[in-house]
């Protein structure tokens, strides 16, 4: 299969070239030139599959024959060795865990995938590969501990300084090896437009093999599918329900990948765009009109994007028609009171413990559903573990958030990394070596 340029659609490329540039040189981003619809068959098999023989099917009728069959089944079966269970919040409203992989974040999904099908690509090269990426939390996370000791493959992340929390600095930051941590004074936004700006940089690339490990790298988005076919399969009789799906949305990468789903044959109604005040995609299904602004910093810090890259490519997927959009999608959005009001909601109801963006997601749902009492099943995506944000749960709650195992090694380790302004020059120099 051939993946097309969403600025440019001539401009097309193969899986691989797509996968290790990361980025078209036209600054847009890469989708497949087609979206193949799943048979009839495979949903009537779908409730007795497993995570892993989903994904398998998904990522096989995707990727086409651009990996072979026996490779895409052992890359799927080492990076997808977890679950992504349905958990019931209430009568009506469930949420997808997608915090049992490594670093307790769904985006272990894509980097694991994405870690192992680059190394597959690269086995015979003989340079060896940079992998860029910004992060307003857990991205940055989940892409450093998926590569960390890859063979061939050298990754450097690029956070906000003071706009993470502590749990997800650590698990950035402390690692070392093939690792490298910069700690940018600025926002998220300027972290990914300093890593989108090296992707096209002609001096750049002269130099290094250079890609990206965020959701702009069609690697990261395709696996974040599968989670969605995999929720459906948890739902009994499914094909008789209504469904909506409410995504805490940032950089909405994941939301992205649940609208390439639905057009898969994802039996899904609706999808919810919530986000925090950072809402420029609920503006724009609500007026029409796409105005980037300036992040403003919030509880739910993964998801202060002001100007989200995969914007683009929702916008390829429903011809540039924010009518055609507005049919699969709603859009909505809360502040930090609601989302605290949330977390205490849900934690008195029924003991079930949200994340700050999870909580988003939640509200998103609920909103919906009092507006569309026809809906009988309401999914959130709950994206993180809550032990990642203790300061701001714990207080709220009145609890101790108890941390998992695999968090506390992280905070045993020191941070080791490096301060830089967010001007590109100084990252330019950091690259080249000069």
């Amino acid at each position: 299969m051939l993946y097309y340029s969403t600025t440019d659609r001539s401009h097309q490329v193969s899986l691989k070239e797509a996968v290790l540039k990361g980025m078209p040189p036209d600054g847009g981003l890469y989708l497949p030139e087609s979206l193949p619809v799943m048979p009839d068959k495979f949903f009537q098999d779908l409730p007795e599959m497993t995570f892993q023989s989903v994904s398998y099917e998904i990522a096989k009728a995707l990727l086409g024959g651009d990996v072979p069959p026996d490779v895409l089944q052992k890359i799927i079966v080492e990076a997808l060795n977890f679950e992504t269970p349905l958990v019931a919040i209430s009568e009506k409203t469930k949420t997808l865990e997608l915090f049992h992989g490594p670093t307790l974040a769904f985006k272990d999904v894509g980097a694991r995938f994405m870690s192992r099908l680059m190394a597959y690509f690269i086995r015979n090269d003989c340079r060896e590969l940079t992998i860029l990426v910004a992060t307003s939390g857990d991205t940055g996370s989940a892409v450093a501990n998926g590569f960390f000791q890859v063979p061939g493959i050298n990754v450097i992340v690029l956070y906000p300084a003071g706009k993470i929390s502590l749990i997800q600095e650590k698990q950035i930051a402390s690692l070392g090896e093939n690792i490298t941590a910069l700690k940018v004074e600025g926002t998220f936004d300027d972290c990914q437009r300093l890593v989108k700006t090296a992707l096209v940089d002609p001096e750049v690339q002269s130099v290094l093999t250079v890609s990206s490990a965020n959701s702009i790298n069609i690697a990261r988005l395709i696996p974040q599918t599968f989670y969605y076919f995999n929720a459906i399969r948890q739902i009994p009789n499914f094909h008789s329900r209504k469904i909506a799906i409410s995504v805490p949305s940032g950089n909405f990468g994941n939301l992205t990948a649940g609208l390439i789903a639905k057009k898969m044959g994802l039996p899904v109604t609706r999808f919810i765009a919530a986000t925090n005040i950072n809402h420029v995609v609920p503006d724009y299904l609500a007026t029409g009109k796409y105005e980037p602004r300036a992040s403003i910093q919030t509880i739910s810090n993964a998801m202060d994007v002001g100007n989200p890259s995969n914007f683009a490519r929702m916008l390829a997927l429903y011809d540039y028609s924010v009518e055609k959009m507005r049919r699969d999608l709603a859009g909505c959005y809360f502040n930090d009171d609601e989302t605290r009001a949330a977390i205490a909601e849900v934690y008195r109801n029924s003991g079930y413990i949200l994340d700050p963006h999870g909580a988003v997601g939640y509200l998103g749902i609920q909103n919906y559903l009092a507006r569309h009492p026809e809906i009988d099943t309401g999914i959130f995506l709950e994206t993180a573990h809550p032990a990642k944000f203790r300061d701001i749960v714990e207080p709220v709650i009145g609890a101790t958030v108890p941390i998992p195992d695999r968090l506390k090694k992280f905070l045993e380790r020191p941070i080791l990394s490096q301060a830089i302004s967010s001007e590109y020059h100084e990252f330019k120099k950091l690259l080249l070596g000069n």
